[in-house]
């Protein structure tokens, strides 16, 4: 089995996790797409709602893909969710998983891999898909700052769709429409939760 995994907080996940997701799929003509929402991200977020909350909404929003599949890995695992912690956990739990496992990330946080956990041992463990235009001055800038030789990556273009977590949040506490910028059964969880600050 080759498997993907697209990891994040998902606070709350959004159209465009889902179109990225879809790309990287047809793109790699992966098997399906693990989504894995963190408990407790490495990065400081105030406004981070409880993981189960989060599970529940990615249950929710990829529910019709059949492709899609969800895991509740870092929830299980507790404490901060170190991308290279969960990595080893997976093949621990999958070992009929082949080759390196594909990792969805940004091209931003692609740039700065090599401040995060145990950067050096990760890299010996997945593929990185980064998400960028294979010949944009964006890439050789990435290329350039890598100071590591021995990561696997590739770069996979997805559509370019500019809506954030953090966007959606700060609608919702304006008492704005999220229509639209989530899925409706994730609109409708977040109203029945009253999630983010939600009267």
């Amino acid at each position: 089995m080759r498997l993907t995994v697209f990891a994040g907080t998902f606070n709350p996940i959004h159209i465009a996790h889902l179109i990225i997701a879809e790309s990287v799929r047809v793109e790699l003509n992966a098997e399906k797409i693990l989504f894995i929402p963190s408990f407790i991200p490495p990065q400081k977020n105030n406004d981070l709602v409880d993981a189960e909350h989060r599970l529940n909404m990615v249950k929710l929003a990829i529910k019709n893909n059949p492709f899609f599949e969800i895991s509740d890995i870092e929830l299980k695992l507790q404490g901060i969710s170190y991308t290279y912690s969960t990595i080893q956990e997976l093949y621990r739990q999958n070992p009929e998983i082949k080759g390196r496992i594909n990792f969805i990330i940004g091209a931003d946080a692609f740039n700065n891999i090599e401040t995060w956990y145990k950067h050096e041992e990760l890299s010996k463990l997945i593929n990185f898909i980064v998400l960028a235009r294979p010949k944009s001055k964006e890439v050789e800038e990435i290329i350039s700052n890598l100071s590591l030789k021995d990561f696997s990556y590739q770069f996979v273009e997805a559509p370019r769709i500019d809506i954030s977590s953090s966007y959606i949040r700060q609608r919702i506490k304006e008492k704005k429409s999220i229509k639209y910028l989530v899925t409706n059964e994730v609109e409708n969880y977040i109203i029945e939760n009253k999630l983010y600050n939600l009267p």
